[in-house]
This record gives C-alpha cells, sequence and structure tokens, in this order.
C-alpha cells in the first residue's frame, strides 16, 4: 500500500513519515512532498490509497485539491493534519472527513489510518471535500456526514429524528429513511451535536432531536415516544431535566 504526504515542513513530513512506519505495516511505500501542486503530481503518478493532506500550506491550501484533480480521480483516502482551531474541527466532523491535530501523536495517526483502509473505495471524498469547503465558509453547519458500510449519507440536522447506539455503530432515524447504521459509536453524535441545541440525550442509548417528540408516557416508570413511534427510555437522573426542557418548548 502507498501513501503520500503533503505538508511544507520538512520536519513535519519526516515525523509523520516515522509515525506511520511505526505503527502500520499495510503502509508499504511513502512518499513525500513540499507543496500541494507537487502533491498532486505524485498523486497522478503514484497511484497512493492513503494521502495526508496539510492544510496551512504557502501558495495553495490543502483544501484546493479538489480543483487540482477531477472527481472520478479521487480512488484514495485523505487525512488532513492540522492546527485548525475547534471551529474547523467541527466542519471536519460533520462532513466525516478524517484529520490528525498537530502536534501528532502515535495513536491517533494509528486509528487514523485504520479508519482510512476500510474506507478506501467507499466514500466519495470529493463530496466530502466539497461539503468541508462549504462548512468551513458558513458557521452555519446544517448538515452531517453519516458513514455506513457502503459509503456515507448527508443529511440535515433537521431531517435526524434520533440515535440509538448499538455497540460500536449508531441506528439514525431520519424522516427521509426508516433507519441507517452508522459506522460511528453514539458518543460521537453527542459530541458532534453538542452545541446543538434541539438534540438531547434522554438516557445512554440514545440521542433525540427534541422537535420530533410526540408523547411523553408517565407510566412504566416514564418514557418518549418520537414522531416516528420509537419508543425512547429516560434515564433515572434525567427525568426532572427532561421535563423542565420539555415544559419550555414551545
Amino acid at each position: 500500500m502507498k501513501a503520500i504526504i503533503i505538508d511544507d515542513e520538512p520536519k513535519a513530513r519526516n515525523l509523520l513519515e516515522i509515525l506511520i512506519q511505526e505503527n502500520n505495516s499495510k503502509i508499504t511505500t511513502i512518499y513525500q512532498a513540499e507543496d500541494l501542486v507537487t502533491g498532486v503530481q505524485l498523486i497522478k503518478e503514484k497511484q497512493p490509497q492513503i494521502v495526508f493532506l496539510d492544510i496551512e500550506m504557502p501558495e495553495h491550501s490543502g483544501l484546493e485539491i479538489v480543483d487540482f484533480i477531477n472527481k472520478e480521480e479521487f480512488n484514495f483516502e485523505i487525512i488532513f493534519t492540522t492546527a485548525y482551531s475547534e471551529y474547523a474541527i467541527k466542519a471536519f466532523q460533520l462532513s466525516a472527513i478524517d484529520y490528525l491535530l498537530k502536534p501528532l501523536h502515535a495513536e491517533s495517526v494509528k486509528e487514523a489510518i485504520e479508519k482510512a483502509i476500510l474506507q478506501i473505495g467507499k466514500s466519495e471524498i470529493s463530496t466530502k471535500l466539497e461539503q468541508l469547503r462549504k462548512s468551513l465558509k458558513s458557521a452555519n453547519f446544517n448538515k452531517i456526514g453519516l458513514p455506513f458500510a457502503d459509503g456515507f449519507k448527508f443529511v440535515n440536522f433537521e431531517d435526524i429524528i434520533l440515535f440509538e447506539a448499538d455497540g460500536m455503530y449508531t441506528k439514525v432515524s431520519t424522516t427521509k429513511e426508516t433507519e441507517l447504521l452508522v459506522c460511528k459509536p453514539l458518543k460521537h453524535f453527542v459530541e458532534v451535536l453538542e452545541s446543538q441545541t434541539n438534540f438531547y440525550k434522554p438516557h445512554r442509548s440514545y440521542l433525540i432531536n427534541l422537535k420530533y417528540i410526540k408523547e411523553y408516557i408517565k407510566k412504566d416508570g416514564g418514557y418518549i415516544i418520537m414522531d416516528n413511534d420509537k419508543t425512547v427510555s429516560i434515564s433515572n437522573d434525567k427525568k426532572e431535566e427532561f421535563l423542565t426542557i420539555v415544559q419550555n418548548i414551545g
């Protein structure tokens, strides 16, 4: 398996190459490029499976890769390396794009590579990148990328009814589809949607959109019925908080 590192800092490139070599035996060949234009030439010539791409570089940002490579040529996975702010990281998470925060750490490099290998050939990276660019241009994020077995879907926040934990996966119910099994744990969505006030976690296994609550039933310890007739449990320690919230919806 081949990888390319595109970064204008030689020390950063060399450190990342060492971390890749030490933490993944599947990547056998690593190439380096000091700018985006050279990196794009290498991509076309060497046909790598994974590209590690710095965002903040002179002349061309890493995000501009979509301007240099045709959509049908995106047959590799991208892992961005960045020192960006929390705001930008939120955009990466919502766009289902993987990233490594500088300074780099062995464990995060290992995890990112393992995830990228699983996504090779499935993820329609050009669409993800376009969504990422839109997200970075606007503070009003309104979509989230949901990775699943055959690729991913972008879904508007307002169309999501609830998330339900299913081991290391999550079942997502939307107004458009009955259910989608997503390759991320519930914890991921709780963190990513933390600033979205419509979403509430009434139980360790659920994250719901308050907009789609149909009923609250007091019997049997109390539970919620959503607009799609899905029943959602409420933890004992959340009941008082939940009732306060719903009484103020309107």
